[in-house]
């Protein structure tokens, strides 16, 4: 009951912050993910380091892999953790890429600043 309890918390700060005013779309946060990833792998962005990025990768790896820490025919958890390491995932990659995003429009800010000067 808790771990549900934690995962709708967790569901809910994530729309919370994606629906904030202000702050990046959805969509915007989704196309940004494949630029995050380019710019951590490059070293030009130091909001996320690259073991961030590779725990982020352990995640897609595991929900995508046939082989599970708790396998899914114990179906209630099988399926729960799965689901579980989906929503951090998620939660994640929109949190993260959100910040990406703002980085990206300061970035731009100043070197629009720069040319003006």
């Amino acid at each position: 009951m808790m771990a549900k309890a934690a995962r709708a918390a967790a569901a809910w700060r994530t729309y919370r912050e994606v629906t904030k005013p202000g702050s990046p779309s959805l969509m915007t946060r989704v196309r940004a993910i494949p630029r995050m990833v380019g710019a951590v792998m490059r070293g030009q962005y130091g909001g996320m380091g690259k073991g961030r990025l590779a725990l982020l990768g352990l995640g897609v790896v595991y929900i995508l892999s046939p082989i599970d820490v708790v396998p899914d025919f114990l179906m209630v958890i099988g399926v729960a953790d799965d689901f579980g390491v989906f929503l951090w995932l998620v939660a994640s990659l929109l949190g993260e890429s959100g910040r990406y995003v703002e980085h990206e429009r300061h970035v731009i800010q100043g070197r629009l600043l720069e040319k003006e000067a």
